[in-house]
């Protein structure tokens, strides 16, 4: 082969360990070598498993050589360290769970396991997902994005995003809950999808009927999300939300076909008095301007919802009652001093809420919701900022001591919950690179349960040459 096996999409990958041009024992190792080379400077993984990789990665060649076949047979992922995964390490972000090694996979962990993916390891994650960087006790250094190692690679799912922008995945499952897919894609230069509620079960048994948080795919391409995306999008069958997609999205973005779509767009990030960065009001016009080329009705209007202090409140009541809950049952008493100093003061926080105060905060995240849906009823499809900036620097975040992280995540990542709350797809897509390198990305939401469209949009965008395949200093070594 004459490129690098990294430098090939992972659908160029699995089509060589098909045709035999490449084994999984060699690309397993090829992974693992990049990940030994490259990962102590990036803080992407949580665990690695090479033992069991390659392990793996024997079985795998040994069932291609039958002639079977899977759809993810023989190509190396990682799980997001959120997710538990039989016989491996998952820590949840947490030195206080440093030792966990779970009996039994997730549902979708499942899933792309009887896909035939072979994996490596475990990417790194915020502790219980409750921050939009990834810092924690678990590794020696934050998550940071290969393009500058100075800067967060943004969370939970940061340690996802930056290995596969440093080419030490080609895939990675990722998880959304108010934009821990899409954020860390913007800030890694990829494709990064929040499928529509309940096309990926989350969690089985479900435990809320409103859950914000859905698995998806970090990925370089639209058909490498697809990919993955196809492995995961079987619901449990008593998912209350649960629905299957008609057709295989792979499919979908190899063959776009886009009819003329009405699309609303806005800029402005919705924080009273914080104006709009400016490189994402070119991210978003640049995008816009395509969709124009390509035929589709753009209409430029005012942001349905701004993240007032109401709406701030209520979405650090929600978190707070979550990771609370989490630590109450996964960390033994014994073990919560080792908890970081934010997940305490959320912990703190969720032990004063009533049921009247979420209660209270979900009314208030209803009305944010529904302000969004009434908006957007004539529109197909609503093109926004991912992010209000590019990647923020180490410590960023907590200048303001714990108190003012939750405030200071909302001022970055602003434009992402509202997709979660409405439970609408969304896909974060890169868009440039700065004067001083820096990646920035772009966000277009479509209607629910309309995950295909949306995909074939993505695909068409990418087709259209909205980015360049730009890599980090670290790929070509």
């Amino acid at each position: 082969m004459s490129a690098e096996p990294h430098e090939l999409s992972a659908a160029e990958q699995l089509s060589a360990l098909r045709k035999g041009d490449l084994s999984s024992r060699e690309l397993t190792a090829h992974y693992l070598e990049r990940i030994e080379k490259f990962d102590g400077g990036l803080g992407a993984f949580a665990t690695v498993v090479p033992d069991l990789a390659f392990e793996e990665a024997v079985r795998a060649d040994e069932r291609i050589a039958r002639g079977e076949w899977a759809p993810l047979l023989g190509l190396p992922l990682g799980i997001k360290d959120l997710y538990p995964t039989a016989g491996v390490r998952t820590t949840f972000g947490s030195a206080a769970l440093a030792g966990f090694t779970p009996a039994a996979d997730t549902w979708t962990v499942g899933l792309i396991r009887q896909a035939g993916a072979v994996l490596v390891g475990k990417t790194n994650t915020a502790e219980f997902g409750a921050t939009c960087y990834t810092d924690n006790d678990v590794t020696e250094r934050p998550t940071v994005t290969p393009y500058d190692t100075t800067r967060y690679a943004s969370g939970s799912s940061g340690g996802a995003a930056a290995a596969v922008a440093a080419g030490l995945l080609p895939l990675a499952q990722a998880g959304d809950g108010a934009g821990s897919t899409r954020t860390p894609a913007a800030a890694c230069h990829l494709v990064g999808v929040k499928p529509s509620r309940g096309l990926v079960s989350s969690s089985v048994p479900p435990t809320s009927l409103t859950a914000t948080t859905v698995e998806g795919p970090i990925a370089r391409t639209v058909e490498d999300a697809a990919l993955l995306l196809d492995v995961m999008a079987r619901p449990w069958s008593g998912d209350p939300d649960g629905w299957r997609a008609e057709e295989g999205f792979v499919d979908v973005v190899k063959w776009p076909t886009v009819r003329p779509l009405r699309i609303a767009v806005w800029t402005d990030p919705g924080l009273d008095g914080v104006p709009a960065n400016p490189e994402v009001v070119r991210a978003v016009e640049r995008a816009a301007s395509l969709l124009r080329e390509l035929g589709h009705e753009v209409r430029e209007v005012k942001i349905p919802a701004g993240c007032d202090d109401p709406v701030r409140l209520a979405l650090r009541t929600l978190f707070a009652s979550s990771v609370e809950a989490a630590v109450r049952s996964l960390v033994p008493p014994e073990r919560r001093e080792l908890l970081l100093p934010y997940t305490r003061y959320l912990c703190a926080e969720g032990q004063t809420l009533s049921g009247q105060d979420l209660f209270a905060a979900q009314q208030v995240l209803a009305r944010y919701a529904s302000a969004f849906l009434a908006a957007l009823d004539g529109f197909d499809v609503a093109l926004t900022p991912v992010t209000n900036g590019p990647p923020v620097r180490l410590g960023h975040f907590e200048t303001g001591g714990v108190a003012a992280i939750a405030d200071a995540m909302l001022d970055w990542s602003a434009p992402t919950p509202w997709a979660n709350l409405t439970g609408r797809p969304a896909v974060s897509l890169p868009s440039h690179l700065d004067r001083d390198g820096l990646p920035y990305g772009v966000q277009i939401v479509g209607r629910r349960r309309e995950d295909a469209p949306l995909l074939a949009l993505a695909a068409q965008l990418e087709r259209s040459g909205l980015w360049k395949d730009v890599h980090p200093s670290c790929w070509d070594d």
